[in-house]
């Protein structure tokens, strides 16, 4: 089995960041590639969304499906 994880070095262990479906004193050999933690803060997906600024008609939520498949708007 390969399974790639993250873990934390404290100065004495690693500690995975997840628990792992291993059983104790399971042999493993662990290759090492460190993480550059990232500077920038995350934006969530909302985030994202408003800044694009995006405009479009007022009823866009309610009448996705026409919009998006048959151009057609639907009042509901």
């Amino acid at each position: 089995m390969v399974k790639t994880i993250e873990a934390v070095f404290d100065g004495e262990v690693f500690r995975p960041e997840n628990p792992l479906s291993l059983e104790p004193n399971t042999r493993v050999r662990i290759t090492i590639e460190t993480v550059e933690l990232s500077t920038e803060q995350e934006l969530s997906f909302l985030d994202t969304a408003r800044s694009l600024n995006l405009e479009g008609p007022p009823d866009w939520a309610m009448n996705k499906d026409a919009y998006l498949y048959d151009g057609e708007s639907i009042e509901r």
